[in-house]
């Protein structure tokens, strides 16, 4: 790999030999680093993963050997945030195809069973094997390969923890199971079996990425090490924002896996760090742009695919440790899923108040917490940055990605965007969890039909809408500025919305 810019010249010569040192303790494993109470002694195990999931190899071989004999050249992986971000970046690096299934839009289930589901292997994704976005995938393609006389365990592939609800029930039933290991969180598994599993699935050789790993580890706790030098920068060049641009850099997707990372283990206590993804250095709203190639920018970091995925790894863990946070847990993320859950339970008993909207028109309805006459006033609110957050699907109403450049010209400040509900897994433990200085946009939409979730009391309708209005809740209750606007038809919607704002 290779580090260079002209902020390396801002370099802390005094932080970066302290935390040398905690950079050799890190690869000791030791889980006193980040202090007392932390969930560190359980999730250590991702810095021995360019090693240790070499043991997946003939498990790997097997599955993509399966695939081949039954031509099932199509894959299709259910799952968010950690559990798709990495094996989406891999494709892409790889200039694979995968259809990922990371939102309970019905839109975007849809069209991924519309696929060929002959020639489709269905991996189904999660570590807790409770996560209610993939155990309703999982329902919904069971039903729908039994429905087009398929057997199931013909063509889904479940990945999972030991001893998971998700890892006994799919045993019982027959499926093919690769088991994670139960020591690596989510977001730090990109090289272990729920980044590795799809891969290989896709023809791709997935020793290249450990090898890159496994040579860039022997570095990291070494002097001049790369995690420690951009650990130091991170902490010291900025208080709150960077910018990831992928421009130029053959990673498309690598941004949106850092952002990840960074925004869920750091945004904790009222503190952290939140990367904006920019398409182009000129987009940024503050100085400090990390590239992947060679650019106008602060920071550029050329390396291959598996160099990266660990060298951030490392970022983030030492990055904790300077902001005095646990890299490893996520608690609004939890928080987010509680309220999902009793919205859910109130639709289904017919206990849920709708809400009355604050302004409407022919486009769009506006709820909010604040007072404004008209949309345009919500960017006066205070705030250091704003969050777009939109429920709705991915890949089909791409327009609304326009709203960031929208808005950041006219307030002058950071502008993030995530698709719900995925980024609830990323940047929304940030929103709750970091500084309390963001102002948010929810965008939801009328969607029909209803889509069921097989065997259960609600719709994805029902879920995408509970799991907008569970995050919104989290928001309100933190006193945060948070407008939803929920499009009557979307397409015009967006339309209406772009000139508004």
């Amino acid at each position: 790999m290779k580090l260079s810019g002209p902020l390396l010249s801002k370099i802390n010569k005094a932080l970066a030999k302290d935390l040398l040192a905690v950079s050799k303790r890190l690869a000791q494993k030791d889980s006193t680093i980040w202090g007392p109470g932390t969930e560190a002694a359980s999730f250590l195990g991702w810095i021995d993963l360019p090693i240790k999931s070499r043991e997946l190899m003939p498990e790997l071989d097997s599955l993509a050997a399966w695939a081949r004999t039954n031509n099932l050249s199509r894959v299709i992986l259910c799952g968010i945030g950690g559990s798709t971000l990495a094996a989406e970046v891999i494709a892409a690096a790889y200039k694979r195809e995968v259809i990922v299934v990371d939102s309970t839009h019905p839109a975007q289930v849809l069209k991924a069973s519309a696929t060929d589901l002959i020639k489709s292997v269905i991996v189904i994704s999660s570590k807790s094997g409770t996560t209610i976005e993939t155990v309703s995938h999982l329902k919904y393609f069971t039903a729908k390969l039994i429905e087009l006389g398929l057997e199931p365990k013909d063509h889904l592939v479940i990945i999972t923890d030991p001893k998971t609800p998700l890892d006994i029930s799919s045993r019982q039933q027959g499926l093919r199971v690769v088991n994670a290991d139960p020591n690596v969180g989510g977001r730090f598994s990109a090289l272990s079996a729920f980044g590795l599993v799809p891969a290989a699935l896709m023809g791709i050789d997935v020793s290249v990425l450990l090898d890159d790993a496994e040579v860039l580890t022997q570095s990291l706790a070494k002097d001049e090490s790369p995690a420690v030098s951009i650990a130091c920068l991170l902490f010291t060049e900025t208080e709150q924002f960077l910018n990831l641009c992928d421009l130029n850099s053959n990673l498309p997707g690598l941004s949106e896996w850092i952002e990840q990372l960074i925004a869920e283990s750091t945004g904790k206590n009222n503190q952290g760090r939140l990367p904006v993804v920019i398409s182009n250095p000129s987009e940024a709203i503050e100085d400090f742009i990390i590239g992947f190639s060679e650019g106008n920018f602060d920071v550029i970091i050329e390396a291959t695919l598996g160099e990266q995925f660990i060298l951030w790894e490392w970022i983030t863990a030492l990055l904790c440790y300077l902001l005095k946070v646990d890299p490893f847990n996520q608690p609004n993320v939890a928080e987010a899923k509680e309220r999902t859950a009793q919205i859910l339970l109130d639709m289904s008993n017919n206990k849920f108040v709708i809400p009355e909207p604050i302004l409407e028109n022919s486009n769009y309805a506006i709820y909010s917490n604040q007072k404004i006459s008209k949309l345009h006033d919500f960017l006066n609110t205070p705030a250091l940055y704003f969050a777009v957050m939109a429920y709705l699907a991915r890949g089909q109403d791409g327009e609304i990605l326009k709203l960031n450049s929208v808005i950041s010209k006219k307030i002058g400040k950071p502008v993030t965007f995530g698709w719900g509900p995925r980024f609830l897994h990323s940047t929304g433990q940030f929103h709750k969890g970091g500084q309390p200085n963001g102002c948010f946009i929810q965008i939801t939409a009328e969607i029909s039909p209803q889509l069921e979730v097989p065997g259960e009391h609600f719709t994805f309708n029902n879920l995408l809408m509970a799991q907008a209005l569970g995050d919104g809740l989290a928001l309100i209750e933190r006193n945060l500025p948070l407008i939803r606007i929920h499009l009557k038809d979307t397409r015009k919607g967006i339309a209406s919305l772009l000139l508004d704002f």
